[in-house]
């Protein structure tokens, strides 16, 4: 422990709150006594489709839900850079569909709604939202708060890590698991409480699928849960991701891959057996995340330990632990929690360029309360499209090969483009296609063009 006050002093310098710093503490003593956060198979047991209501049987509480939604918040987590997509500022000012940003669009969300919106920002978010929300100008001003921050633990001594080169990476973000001190130590919480607002709906700022559902709402008020998880089927795409389970002392709880023993990886990812996996859309009743907050009990979220290089472009970097928590791991904490089946059209997250396409053609309308969803004309499911990272995995490549719009898709089973192919504007896609250009020279698909055939130039 020796090391702790240094930690505790690098915190205080940066005006981190009290409550942040005593979780940050509590955490580095259990790296320090070697813990390590695993939850393993013997602690718990899968949870079964009966087990949980599902979304398409809660119609009934719409209305109960459209009397909820004055009190009710939507809160985006808006920490994300995107830097895995090419993007230097907040991933949620990036354009994503008719012209706009997942920002604008989230802020038209929430006025169709007639709700109150907050984001969460982290330290790298912070001043690039705020200097778009002045040039958007909402009628409504969001409230945003940040996300604390946590110092890197250098792996061979426990002490705190240190990077004169970069100060900015001797830190982490620590989990979106933090929004629940975040928004107490900034004043949120309370000022939303003040103003009579009761529920809050929190999802991610890059999944344009979420959204207020009214018969959600209902179903949580009506039913006077305090903290409720959209859940959806998992896939084999999802085989790697987080799942619900069962405690063996009966209460719901998210492992997190970060948190499965090596050699319980192949349960883990039996999707068979762990079929449920967290959305990140949470619903929470603001007395009762209060309560959470005032009786310590965020510091008892389960503690997600990464290893990690202190500079993340740099293998040669010193190995640090990074402590995280997870939102929905509350569910294990707050009494009366619930999960809640939802389809996975409420689940849209753009990781990656080829989501991003995905998002931007036609396969994806916005529906009255722009939330983004399906096309109905379309008559396939959702389309597979493998895009070549040299040329398009980074968000202006992308832009650059398709500088007069996105092809039609809505035809379209799978996409797959291997080399450097541009694309001109009104081009319709059928079918599973697979365009490879071998060679050296970018090759281009004149306007107008159809295609329903695998093409090799």
């Amino acid at each position: 422990m020796k090391h702790l006050s240094s930690f505790i002093t690098k915190m205080e310098a940066s005006n981190i709150p009290k409550r942040a710093v005593d979780t940050f503490a509590n955490y580095y003593k259990k790296v320090v006594n070697g813990e390590t956060g695993l939850l393993h198979n013997k602690d718990i047991q899968p949870v079964s489709s009966d087990e949980i209501a599902d979304l398409n049987l809660l119609r009934g509480y719409a209305p109960a839900g459209e009397k909820a939604l004055p009190k009710t918040v939507m809160i985006v987590l808006n920490g994300g850079l995107g830097t895995s997509m090419g993007l230097t500022c907040a991933k949620s000012l990036l354009q994503v569909k008719n012209g706009k940003s997942f920002l604008e669009i989230i802020l038209e969300q929430t006025r169709s709604s007639e709700v109150n919106l907050a984001l969460m920002n982290s330290f790298s978010t912070h001043d690039d939202t705020l200097a778009a929300l002045a040039d958007i100008k909402p009628a409504r001003k969001p409230f945003t708060f940040v996300q604390h921050k946590f110092p890197k633990i250098l792996k061979e001594t426990l002490s705190p890590a240190i990077w004169p080169a970069n100060p900015k990476l001797e830190w982490n973000p620590p989990g979106h698991g933090n929004i629940y001190t975040a928004l107490y130590t900034s004043g949120t919480l309370q000022d939303l409480i003040n103003r009579g607002i009761q529920y809050a709906f929190i999802c991610n700022s890059d999944n344009l699928g979420a959204g207020i559902n009214k018969a959600l709402l209902g179903y949580f008020t009506e039913n006077k849960i305090n903290f409720m998880m959209e859940v959806a089927r998992r896939t084999p795409s999802d085989a790697k991701g987080g799942h619900l389970a069962r405690h063996v002392n009966g209460r719901l709880i998210l492992r997190e891959g970060a948190q499965c023993p090596e050699d319980e990886k192949s349960a883990f990812q039996d999707i068979s057996q762990f079929s449920f996996f967290n959305t990140n859309n949470i619903w929470v009743h603001l007395g009762a995340v209060q309560r959470l907050i005032e009786s310590h009990e965020t510091s008892q979220l389960p503690m997600i330990c990464n290893a990690k290089t202190l500079d993340p472009r740099d293998k040669n970097s010193p190995a640090v632990f990074q402590i995280e928590t997870a939102m929905g791991a509350a569910i294990h904490l707050i009494p009366d929690s619930t999960a809640v089946k939802v389809p996975r059209s409420r689940f849209f997250p753009v990781k990656t360029c080829n989501e991003l396409l995905a998002i931007r053609s036609d396969c994806y309308i916005f529906s009255k309360d722009n939330r983004l969803i399906q096309n109905p004309e379309r008559k396939h499911d959702a389309v597979t499209i493998n895009l070549d990272p040299v040329f398009y995995g980074k968000f202006d490549l992308l832009d650059s090969r398709f500088p007069q719009g996105v092809p039609s898709l809505l035809d379209c089973e799978s996409l797959t483009i291997k080399g450097d192919v541009l694309f001109e504007k009104d081009i319709t896609i059928q079918g599973s296609v697979t365009i490879q250009n071998s060679s050296a020279k970018q090759i281009v698909i004149r306007a107008g063009t159809t295609i329903d055939k695998d093409l090799t130039i």
